[in-house]
């Protein structure tokens, strides 16, 4: 045991498309086996990702998570069996300039709400890429209009990622206070409410299981994880992150092709377990 409490890891925060999961979204056998070392050590370990509940409900499971978890980048917290305990839709001012801006640019949209992923279009690149990590189809409709008032994200996305980073500078200074835009990958810029992210939602999660935010540990590949990394107490970035991400980590590990999630608690957490071995 550390001999400082406040040196301690009591809690981990764990991305989970670019971080925990392999690039076919399977968990890697070390990342398995090191997450169950985790929790005999006395370390809880949960999700935090841009991907509605339902669509971490397998993983949830399958690891064994008995802890709230995030969905929506903190827009949703639930329990391990998808109750939900917090939502945060998105301000109806924000999803009319996210929509009017998204219109005139060549990208596709999808609206999430009502525990459903919606679509005008589905002729779009990355449809079975989402359909993949999902587990589950799309609700095609003419319009998004009834369900502007109670939307849990928004996603603009296509292969011009040059387009998408210019589109979040754009949309997060027309929503400033309203919304928030960050890009969960390269190709999908999210909206989400101004209290749906990944530092906010580690808040929440480390105040109900009463660990200080000095006492959690954060993993992550994307832009939405920069806010988590700024709130950890120790905080982690993947091998194959932008740089930008990188520069706002404490660390750097390895890639998820390469489970650098298992590095990471072996070499930077496990040390600084409740009960180390």
């Amino acid at each position: 045991m550390s001999d400082q409490p406040h040196d301690l890891i009591r809690l981990v925060l764990s991305d989970m498309d670019g971080t925990l999961l392999m690039p076919d979204h399977s968990i890697g056998e070390r990342v398995r086996d090191a997450v169950v070392r985790l929790r005999e050590a006395g370390v809880a370990f949960s999700l935090a990702s841009a991907r509605p509940p339902r669509a971490m409900l397998g993983i949830i499971k399958e690891l064994g998570i008995d802890v709230p978890f995030a969905a929506f980048n903190g827009g949703i917290l639930a329990n391990p069996d998808g109750s939900v305990m917090a939502r945060h839709c998105v301000d109806r001012r924000a999803v009319d300039a996210a929509l009017s801006l998204f219109a005139r640019h060549p990208v596709a949209i999808w609206l999430f709400a009502d525990d459903q992923w919606y679509l005008t279009n589905p002729d779009t690149q990355y449809l079975g890429k989402e359909l993949d990590a999902l587990g589950y189809g799309y609700v095609q409709v003419d319009d998004f209009g009834p369900y502007l008032d109670r939307v849990d994200k928004i996603v603009a996305t296509c292969a011009d990622f040059d387009l998408l980073a210019q589109l979040e500078k754009q949309l997060s200074q027309q929503i400033k206070g309203q919304a928030l835009a960050a890009r969960s990958q390269n190709y999908y810029l999210d909206v989400t409410a101004l209290l749906a992210n990944k530092g906010d939602a580690l808040a929440e999660l480390a105040g109900h299981l009463g660990v200080p935010l000095a006492q959690a540990a954060v993993l992550g590949d994307g832009g939405n994880d920069v806010a988590m990394f700024r709130r950890a107490g120790l905080s982690i970035a993947m091998g194959q992150a932008d740089a930008s991400v990188k520069a706002h980590a404490d660390h750097v590990t390895a890639s998820n092709r390469e489970q650098g999630v298992a590095d990471a608690i072996d070499a930077l957490i496990l040390p600084r377990a409740p009960h180390t071995r």
